[in-house]
């Protein structure tokens, strides 16, 4: 084959991936209920992750579920922060090597209670450009267990997928843009922390108390039914976002101490159809910088 025509192929290969590249979840496509696994367990293109301590896949997990390390989507980077996204060249590697190409439908469990890291996984997804086909299961494992449904401990035989990310620039969010859109109107940033932590009534050790000027307060342990595991209703939902001063239209930032516990505010923000980004610095980052504005009181609502 001449030269030319092997430049063709390729290009005509990287334009079929950037057709399959690309764009957000919605709120059809980010959760996927365990019925509709179920029926689609015989999808060519599905690829399932569970996320949670290793003992527990093997143990039991859904048949033909894989288990994925939420340890290599996150870890301490370059800058010093404790949680930082990989580099695309790492992530493409580790999810091929999971069996994700870029036209696969990917649906990540929790095996126990692993809401934050199972959402940080699917946030990965959206920044690699994969978040239009990327979906986090509403249950968990014990929720899929409890409905009679199938569940294996053998790990299945993967076939490496074929993968090229396009990253998207509109997911996470860094220390510039956040300084930059403090006060800006139009812009909600959103504290996903426990209420007392956000209000400095309690801190983690070795940080500063308190939250970022300005931010309202989603708690990410309250987006979940406490009883079934499940995604709260849309409106219950919507009364969260509206109680911390999220306004129609509104771009929201997202944020906790790392990162992770905003993974899973970050993700439903998006199903709840709001231009969001995740400030993955978090608190970590931001109380690093003296000279930029905490609150140690609930701050009004705009």
């Amino acid at each position: 084959m001449s030269i030319r025509k092997v430049g063709a192929v390729a290009l005509l290969a990287a334009g079929a991936a950037a057709a399959t590249c690309g764009g957000h979840g919605t709120r059809e496509s980010l959760f996927v209920s365990t019925k509709w696994l179920a029926d689609h367990m015989n999808d060519a293109n599905l690829v399932v992750l569970a996320v949670g301590d290793k003992a527990d896949y093997d143990a039991g997990h859904i048949v033909g579920s894989q288990f994925i390390d939420y340890r290599t989507v996150g870890a301490k980077g370059e800058t010093g922060l404790t949680l930082e996204l990989p580099p695309m060249a790492q992530l493409a590697e580790l999810f091929s090597k999971l069996g994700v190409s870029n036209d696969s439908r990917v649906v990540v469990y929790r095996l126990k209670d692993w809401l934050t890291q199972s959402a940080r996984v699917v946030m990965t997804l959206d920044a690699m450009g994969l978040g239009a086909n990327a979906a986090l299961l509403d249950g968990s494992l014990a929720t899929w267990k409890a409905e009679g449904r199938a569940t294996s401990q053998e790990a299945p035989v993967v076939k490496a997928g074929k993968l090229t990310p396009c990253p998207q620039s509109d997911v996470v969010a860094d220390l510039d843009f956040v300084k930059a859109n403090l006060h800006q109107a139009g812009v909600r940033i959103l504290d996903a922390r426990d209420p007392k932590v956000y209000s400095g009534e309690t801190a983690r050790a070795g940080m500063v108390s308190g939250h970022i000027q300005g931010a309202g307060n989603v708690y990410y342990n309250g987006l979940l039914d406490a009883l079934t595991g499940k995604l709260k209703p849309v409106e219950e939902l919507q009364a969260q976002f509206r109680d911390a001063g999220v306004k129609p239209g509104d771009r929201v930032v997202t944020y906790c101490f790392i990162g992770q516990q905003a993974s899973a505010l970050y993700l439903v923000s998006r199903y709840l159809g709001y231009d969001t980004r995740l400030y993955d610095g978090s608190w970590d980052e931001w109380t690093k910088h003296p000279e930029l504005p905490v609150e140690t009181t609930a701050s009004e609502k705009r």
